[in-house]
């Protein structure tokens, strides 16, 4: 009874001023605005702003933590930083430190989270900002508030975390004009993990204000903030009107659907497919023991037993594997003596061909754009890799034709979310038996394709979800242009264009003329070189 006394006034003592998780969750103040040079207003009336007011004469400055996102919780973006940047010890280390991090002030959280997410990383190498953040941001971002930043014309965002953190989101997904947030110090080509002085921020954000307010083609200068009085003094100098959001208000604030988006999300990276709150991170550390056990469980099963034992004992384990084929393919006219059947697929992860072999129950070979050495060890199932060189993966898949059937993915790369990329027209030149086939993948908490990872790692990853799910769609039959007596450039375009059309109606994706190039170009800054490992 007596230590617990003791340890009672010791809480009360030391810890009083900071028993609201600060670094957490951002408070408001009791501040109560100066009626006079400007107006000030609580959240609600903002989403009724004037009709009246101009866009191209409306200057919108808003608090990225405070105003554009619905949650009030800092340490999910960081979990990400030090998951996807650090690795998992990094990880582990700012779990362990999260019962602190709510006892200590804002500030100090603030700058406990960012030493142990960014020191030691390269700056170099630091992509997290540009290519995993954003998905995350997207999906926290309010309706109310994008609506208000849809009608002002130039827009100015401030946020008191990393600026490498933010400012790949703002301008990239929102088109934001300018973004002021803290700068990291490096040496050596490395984050050391310290910020810059909270005051260079706020100075920068006052001077960018004045210098786009100065010019007198702005009429309106709105604010969105919170009541914290620190912010509130940079914008009031400036703002005619000023909207204060509370805590309570953004419970009923609603995300923005997919569809409202300003600009689509088609590719993001990183191994985390869960935003790691606290619970959920804690859920992750219990299972990744159990779950690496159970990796490597129904990985051996999948390279030994065959297909009629290993397909039920994989569902036991929880693998989720479904299949719908088209009828008018058991009248598929096919001489199997002289050529197999070509399946093409949409890619979705590594083990496209696998599943789709597990489906039909019968042995397949897969040809690849790009596959590690490791994986082509390691696969079940007969895979060679392209060159990229036409005339020779012309001649490479034709013979692989006359052994028997082929699965193609002609995207050249992997793609997350509900999009397909362009189709390469080389195997509409292979076979007049084409029959495309459309697969989605699910996971719940790691994504098993990367651009800027480890490849080798990828089958482990999809494997270690507790229940992973494949669903297989194989199409109606489509005739390619090998027999065609007008073998042109437009018409295997017309055909390839035409199966990437017919797996994207099956599966409700949108089709798109983006190419491997193009992803691997945003998310790891290369053209899509693959390390051997």
């Amino acid at each position: 009874m007596n230590y617990f006394s003791f340890f009672f006034f010791l809480y009360r003592v030391v810890f009083r001023p900071a028993k609201t998780p600060k670094a957490l969750h951002r408070n408001v103040s009791n501040l109560h605005a100066n009626e006079g040079q400007m107006l000030y207003h609580k959240y609600p009336s903002f989403a009724h702003i004037s009709s009246n007011v101009s866009k191209d004469q409306t200057l919108v400055v808003f608090s990225v933590e405070e105003a554009l996102l619905k949650s009030s919780s800092l340490f999910p973006y960081f979990m990400l930083v030090a998951f996807e940047a650090g690795g998992l010890l990094r990880a582990f280390l700012l779990f362990v430190l999260y019962p602190f991090l709510c006892l200590v002030s804002e500030e100090m959280g603030l700058n406990i989270m960012v030493f142990v997410c960014f020191f030691g990383i390269k700056t170099k190498s630091f992509r997290v900002g540009s290519a995993v953040l954003p998905k995350f941001f997207l999906e926290d971002v309010a309706l109310e508030t994008l609506e208000m930043l849809k009608k002002g014309g130039k827009k100015v965002g401030f946020s008191n975390i990393p600026r490498v953190m933010v400012e790949s989101f703002l301008r990239d997904y929102l088109g934001i004009d300018c973004v002021v947030g803290r700068e990291m110090k490096v040496f050596g080509g490395y984050f050391l993990g310290v910020m810059e002085e909270k005051k260079r921020s706020k100075d920068a954000l006052e001077t960018i204000i004045g210098s786009l307010a100065g010019l007198g083609s702005y009429r309106d200068v709105i604010g969105i903030s919170s009541f914290k009085e620190s912010l509130q003094y940079h914008l009031s100098s400036h703002c005619n009107e000023i909207y204060l959001v509370r805590r309570a208000d953004k419970r009923s604030w609603q995300h923005v659907p997919r569809e409202e988006y300003m600009k689509p999300l088609i590719f993001h990276d990183g191994r985390l497919a869960f935003i790691p709150t606290p619970l959920a991170t804690l859920t992750m550390f219990m299972w990744l023991p159990f779950g690496f056990t159970l990796s490597i469980i129904r990985a051996i099963i999948a390279l030994i037993l065959p297909h009629k034992l290993s397909v039920p004992i994989l569902a036991y384990t929880g693998f989720q594997l479904s299949l719908s084929s088209d009828p008018s393919l058991e009248n598929l006219n096919i001489t199997r003596k002289t050529k197999g059947r070509l399946y093409v697929c949409n890619h979705r992860t590594l083990l496209d061909p696998l599943y789709l072999s597990f489906s039909l129950q019968k042995d397949l070979a897969a040809v690849t754009y790009s596959l590690s050495r490791l994986s082509e060890l390691l696969a079940p199932i007969k895979t060679v890799r392209l060159t990229r060189d036409r005339d020779r993966d012309g001649k490479m898949m034709g013979k692989l034709l006359n052994q028997g059937d082929l699965v193609v993915c002609p995207e050249g790369t992997t793609c997350r979310e509900p999009y397909l990329l362009r189709f390469s027209p080389l195997f509409t030149e292979m076979s007049d038996n084409i029959v495309p086939v459309a697969m989605d993948s699910h996971v719940s908490m790691f994504y098993g394709t990367t651009a800027g990872g480890m490849k080798c790692l990828d089958p482990l990853f999809f494997i270690t979800n507790p229940r992973p799910s494949y669903n297989v769609q194989v199409l109606a039959g489509v005739s390619g242009v090998q027999s065609c007596a007008d073998n042109s450039e437009t018409l295997r375009f017309d055909v390839a264009n035409h199966v990437q059309s017919e797996i994207g109606k099956a599966l409700g994706f949108s089709c798109t003329r983006l190419t491997r190039r193009d992803k691997y170009l945003i998310l790891a800054g290369n053209e899509g070189t693959v390390n051997k490992h």
